[in-house]
Formats: structure tokens, C-alpha cells, sequence
């Protein structure tokens, strides 16, 4: 059962990604191959660096090509989707961004301790599985990652991640301290969306 509930979580949280990833490509044009790059970087970008830096070789998509089907088959239909109502809200990016980070914030930490690391290495893991694909994404179509903002992005992420670990140290059962991590991390990001919420900024620009 867990396992099941981990691969399904990892397959929508590809989706969600994926999405984001269609979304940021067709609001700059790109062609079919653009929009396959960026789907695909998004969705898998920081679980292959998370594997790699694991040792977990070769990487989850290349034993199961699922997440390639997956992927393009999600480019496909947002692609129509967005040809039919011909423009996107703004706020829907975001949304996917937040949920794909909360998915695969938590899948990240928990590989990381399964493979029988730390805490806080799998905090870091986590981190690195939620945010890096989204900055994959943005330097790719030249915008500046939301994690390098004030945005709070990798700050949710940390905070699923320490949740995880600390409802899986305390036993409270697998399913449920990724559900508990996963929401908790969806909650902030969410709430910082929607009440502007940021991390203040610090600049060195003086005066002359």
C-alpha cells in the first residue's frame, strides 16, 4: 500500500509539474520541442539530481518510462487544453508550482531516509527535489528562479521536509506523516500566494 502511495503521489506530482512547465512555455512561444523540454525538466529535474547525488543509479525515470509517458502525454493535453480557452490566469502557474513542490518535497525525503541517510541530509534532499526542476525551468526560459527570490518557496519546502522527518522519527506511520508534510508544505506556499507573503530582502546599493 505504500509503495503504491508513494508512485501514484509521484506520478501526480510529475503532472502538476509538467503543467507548470506547458504553462511557462507556451506564454513564450515555444515550439513542440520547447514545450517538451520544459515539461520534462520541470518534472523530473530535481529527482534526477536528488538520485545522482544518492547513488540511486540509474535514475527513477530510466527504470520506468511511465514518467516519460506521463510527461508527454501531459504536454500534449495541456497544450490542447490551452489552445481551446487560448489564454491562462495568471495565478494557475503558481498553483502547480505549489503542489508539485509540496509532492515532491516529501518523496524526495522520504528516498532520502529509506536509502538510510540522515535527517537533515533528507531535509536537504527534499529541498533539492522540490525546487531544482522549477529552476531548471526558469533559467531555461531566462527568468529568474522563483527559489533565488524573495518568493517563500524553499523555505515551505524545508518546512516539509522537517516535518516528515519528525512525524517518521515519532512513528506516527508513513502515509500519514507524508500526507502531514505534504500539506504542511502545500499550506505555506499556498498562503504565501495568496497573502503576498515574502522573505525580506537585502541589497547593498548605497547612495552615492
Amino acid at each position: 500500500m505504500l509503495d503504491n502511495f508513494i508512485y501514484i503521489s509521484d506520478l501526480i506530482g510529475m503532472i502538476t509539474c509538467a503543467i507548470s512547465g506547458v504553462l511557462v512555455a507556451t506564454r513564450l512561444r515555444m515550439d513542440p520541442f520547447g514545450i517538451s523540454v520544459l515539461a520534462g525538466v520541470t518534472a523530473v529535474g530535481g529527482g534526477t539530481l536528488r538520485d545522482m547525488m544518492m547513488g540511486a543509479t540509474p535514475v527513477f525515470w530510466i527504470e520506468d518510462n511511465t514518467y516519460i509517458y506521463v510527461i508527454l502525454i501531459t504536454a500534449l493535453l495541456s497544450v490542447l487544453w490551452l489552445h481551446r480557452i487560448h489564454r491562462f490566469p495568471a495565478y494557475l502557474l503558481p498553483i502547480f508550482d505549489a503542489f508539485g513542490l509540496a509532492i515532491f518535497t516529501i518523496i524526495g525525503a522520504q528516498k532520502a531516509l529509506m536509502f538510510g541517510f540522515s535527517g537533515p541530509v533528507a531535509i536537504v534532499m527534499g529541498c533539492i527535489t522540490g525546487v531544482v526542476g522549477g529552476m531548471i525551468r526558469d533559467i531555461l526560459s531566462g527568468q529568474i528562479p522563483f527559489v533565488l527570490q524573495k518568493e517563500i518557496y524553499a523555505t515551505a519546502s524545508i518546512l516539509g521536509g522537517a516535518l516528515y522527518v519528525l512525524c517518521d522519527y515519532i512513528e506516527l506511520g508513513p502515509i500519514f506523516s507524508m500526507v502531514v508534510a505534504m500539506l504542511g508544505t502545500l499550506s505555506l506556499r499556498l498562503c504565501a500566494i495568496y497573502y503576498h507573503l515574502s522573505l525580506p530582502v537585502f541589497s547593498n546599493d548605497r547612495e552615492a
